[in-house]
């Protein structure tokens, strides 16, 4: 069983910055991609960032200039750093695994997600 905890979420003034951690348990294979989505009030769950175990990295529509995201050195742990944070930016944000290859195909694991609000 694989298993995605996230951290790092809170409240934050506008033009603030938050970094979030997932920190992922279970069995991983090297295929597998880890990255952050985010549900905002009254929308339909996006994309902010993922990234592979090469550092191989995508983004959701402009947010590239205002986000970033790393790994640890070892695999498993994934860092969203968001900076410039606006009130739009306010939602639930979402730790999630896909399997990209191989015996990981097909997997797809979510974490229980952070709250993030931006406000002031």
């Amino acid at each position: 069983q694989v298993h995605l905890a996230e951290s790092g979420g809170g409240s934050v003034q506008p033009g603030g910055s938050l970094r979030l951690s997932c920190e992922v348990s279970g069995e991983l294979f090297n295929s597998d991609v880890i990255g952050w989505y985010r549900q905002l009030s009254g929308k339909e769950r996006e994309l902010v960032a993922t990234i592979s175990k090469g550092g191989r990295t995508t983004f959701g529509d402009s947010l590239k200039d205002r986000f970033a995201i790393a790994r640890a050195a070892e695999w498993g742990t994934v860092y969203l750093q968001m900076n410039s944070l606006e009130p739009e930016d306010t939602g639930v944000y979402f730790c999630h695994l896909r399997g990209a290859g191989g015996k990981s195909s097909g997997r797809i694991y979510w974490g229980q997600g952070t709250q993030v609000t931006v406000s002031g």
